[in-house]
């Protein structure tokens, strides 16, 4: 079953992001892992939601997921994107 992962990012230092993005890419393409949306425009329909950069990743499932994020590549990355972006992340199992 595929599992979808939202992250809703607030960048504050774009060139620095470029670094952590350019190692990520194909981390989560290797992971068999694809983006389905990165940074695009969006428009909150209703609540009080006021995302920043969303980003939209489809995993095989949710064991991949589990695998990509917690292995050593991503978490040898991740202080990067700590160190100049926050972000709030959620995974979802997708229909099968």
């Amino acid at each position: 079953m595929p599992t979808y992962v939202i992250f809703d990012v607030d960048i504050t230092d774009m060139a620095q992001y470029q670094t952590f993005m350019a190692g990520v890419k194909h981390a989560v393409e290797g992971a068999g892992g694809k983006y389905l949306a990165r940074g695009g425009a969006h428009r909150v329909h209703e609540g009080d939601w006021e995302p920043r950069r969303i980003v939209v990743l489809e995993f095989p499932s949710a064991e991949a997921w589990d695998a990509f994020y917690n292995g050593p590549v991503y978490q040898g990355l991740k202080p990067i994107r700590d160190a100049c972006s926050s972000a709030r992340l959620v995974s979802v199992e997708g229909l099968g």
